[in-house]
C-alpha cells in the first residue's frame, strides 16, 4: 500500500474499517449549544441542531470545502469520511478522496467503510462517529449507502452528531442520501429517478427529495417524475460545483452554479432558480435574503472546550 498512514485497509473480505489516526489522540466530542434555528417557519425541514452541507457533485470549489470544515470546527475538526457509495474499484490504495478536506485545513481524518450492515451495528465500528464533529459522504451510488447503513447504528450516530451540533456533508450520492425521500436509488442504473425498492434516505431533510449533477447532466425535468407521485415533497436540484448549507429551515446557496426548487403546489409548475448567496426558508419554500453573513460564512461556535 502506498499510503498506509491514511488508509491501512478499505476492505477485509466483505468488510473494511480504516482509521487515519489512532482513536486515542481524539478527545471526546463536546456538546456545544448553537441556539435556535435561524428561521422559525413551519414545518421544520432541516436539523434543528447541527448543519448540513449538500453538494451537487462535480468539482467542488474551495468555498464549499472551507464551509464544511469551518462548520466542523476548522483546524480542530474531527472528520469521518464514509466512501461507501463508491464501488470498491474506485477506492484504491492511493484514493484521493481526502484532498479537498486537507486543502481546507482538516487534519484529523478517519475513513470508515463497510458493505456489511451487521458490522455497522458494532460499537467498535461506530466509535469514530461518536468522536466526530463532522462527517463527509463522497459520491457514487446512494443504494450502497442504504444497503450498508440505513437504520443501523451508523445511521443513529449520524443523528447523534447533528444533535450535538456537528455537520454532515456530502456530494452527489452523498447529497441525495441526506433527504427523507431517495431518488436514483436503483442498483442497476442511475437513469431511473424513482425506484420503489429504494425510496428511503437518511432523513436529515424531512419531506424532501434531492437530485444532483442537475444542469450538467440535463436533469432539470426529472424531479417532476417523483413529485407527480409525491406532490407533498419539496424537490431540490443541485448543479455541479454548488451546495446548500442548511440548518433548521435556513438554507444558503454557495458555489459556482444554481440550485433549483421544485414545488408541486405552485400553479406555474416551474422550478425556482437560486444562485450563490441566496438564502432560502425551506419551511415556506421562499427566498428570504441575499448575500448575508450566513451559516457558511460564520462557521460554528463550538465553545472553548472544543
Amino acid at each position: 500500500m502506498s499510503s498506509p498512514q491514511w488508509i491501512p485497509s478499505l476492505r477485509r473480505g466483505a468488510i473494511g474499517l480504516a482509521l487515519a489516526i489512532p482513536l486515542a489522540v481524539l478527545p471526546p466530542a463536546p456538546l456545544y449549544p448553537q441556539g435556535s434555528p435561524p428561521s422559525v417557519s413551519e414545518p421544520v425541514v432541516g436539523p434543528t441542531r447541527g448543519s448540513l452541507v449538500i453538494a451537487g457533485g462535480g468539482d467542488l470549489g474551495p468555498e464549499i470545502w472551507d464551509s464544511f470544515v469551518s462548520l466542523a470546527g476548522g483546524e480542530r475538526a474531527r472528520i469521518v469520511v464514509i466512501p461507501t457509495a463508491a464501488p470498491d474499484e474506485d477506492l484504491p490504495d492511493d484514493w484521493r478522496g481526502l484532498d479537498g478536506l486537507q486543502a481546507a485545513g482538516a487534519r484529523d481524518l478517519v475513513v470508515l467503510h463497510t458493505r456489511d450492515p451487521s458490522e455497522a451495528d458494532i460499537e467498535s465500528f461506530v466509535r469514530p462517529l461518536q468522536e466526530a464533529t463532522g462527517v463527509w459522504l463522497p459520491g457514487g451510488r446512494p443504494w450502497r449507502l442504504v444497503d450498508a447503513y440505513l437504520n443501523t447504528r451508523v445511521h443513529e450516530e449520524l443523528y447523534g452528531l447533528l444533535d450535538r451540533g456537528g455537520v454532515v456533508g456530502g456530494t452527489s450520492a452523498g447529497a441525495s442520501i441526506q433527504a427523507s425521500f431517495l431518488i436514483r436509488g436503483d442498483p442497476e442504473t442511475n437513469q431511473v429517478v424513482y425506484s420503489p425498492d429504494y425510496t428511503e434516505g437518511f432523513g436529515f431533510l424531512e419531506r424532501v427529495a434531492v437530485d444532483q449533477h442537475l444542469l450538467a447532466r440535463g436533469r432539470e425535468a426529472d424531479l417532476w417524475e417523483v413529485l407527480r407521485i409525491h406532490p407533498e415533497l419539496l424537490g431540490i436540484g443541485l448543479d455541479e460545483g454548488t451546495a446548500l448549507v442548511v440548518r433548521g429551515n435556513r438554507a444558503e446557496v454557495i458555489g459556482e452554479s444554481q440550485v433549483l426548487l421544485y414545488d408541486a403546489s405552485r400553479a406555474s409548475m416551474r422550478p425556482s432558480r437560486l444562485g450563490a448567496g441566496t438564502v432560502l426558508d425551506l419551511g415556506s419554500r421562499e427566498p428570504i435574503g441575499q448575500d448575508g453573513p450566513g451559516l457558511a460564512a460564520r462557521g460554528t461556535d463550538h465553545g472553548d472546550d472544543f
